[in-house]
C-alpha cells in the first residue's frame, strides 16, 4: 500500500471514519513545502485557484464537505483537510480577510504571487493574465494530524 493510502487509513482509524473516501492528494501552487508547512501549522486555511483550469481539465471544483491530502514537495502526505466553502468571484474582489486566511503575508504579497503563478500557468493554454479572471477562493480545516 502506497504512503498516501496508509496516512488516509491511519486519518479513518483516528476519526471513526472507515469508508469515506478522500477526493484527491494534491501539492499547493508554487512552494509546494513551505505551503504544506503553514497548512500542517494551521496558519493556511484558504486557497485560491484558476476556474478556467478547472473547465479547461474538465475537472468539477471542489465541493464543501470533501477531504483532501495535502502533499509536500516530496509528494510525502502531510496533513487531510476537510472544504468549509468554495466560492467563484474574479480575482480583483477577493477581500482582504480571505488572502490573509492563506496565511501566506500581506494582500500585496497574495496577490502579486498568484498573478505571477496563473500568468505561468495561463502560457501553457496561451491564455493571459486578467485582473477580473474567475477564481475558485476555498476555505478549509486541517483535520489530520490535530
Amino acid at each position: 500500500m502506497d504512503k498516501v493510502q496508509q496516512f488516509w487509513n491511519d486519518f479513518c482509524l483516528a476519526n471513526h471514519k472507515e469508508g469515506t473516501e478522500y477526493k484527491d492528494a494534491f501539492q499547493f501552487g508554487a512552494s509546494a513545502d513551505w505551503l504544506a508547512d503553514l497548512v500542517v501549522e494551521g496558519k493556511k486555511t484558504a486557497t485560491t485557484s484558476g476556474f478556467v483550469f478547472y473547465e479547461l481539465e474538465k475537472e468539477a471544483i471542489p465541493q464543501a464537505g470533501e477531504y483532501y491530502i495535502v502533499l509536500s514537495g516530496q509528494e510525502d502526505p502531510v496533513a487531510v483537510i476537510q472544504i468549509q466553502s468554495v466560492e467563484v468571484v474574479p480575482m480583483n474582489e477577493v477581500t482582504e480577510e480571505f488572502a490573509l486566511t492563506e496565511g501566506e503575508g500581506d494582500y500585496r504579497f497574495w496577490w502579486d504571487a498568484h498573478e505571477k503563478f496563473f500568468t505561468e500557468l495561463l502560457k501553457e493554454y496561451d491564455r493571459e493574465f486578467s485582473p477580473n479572471m474567475l477564481v475558485v477562493c476555498e476555505r478549509f480545516i486541517k483535520v489530520y494530524p490535530k
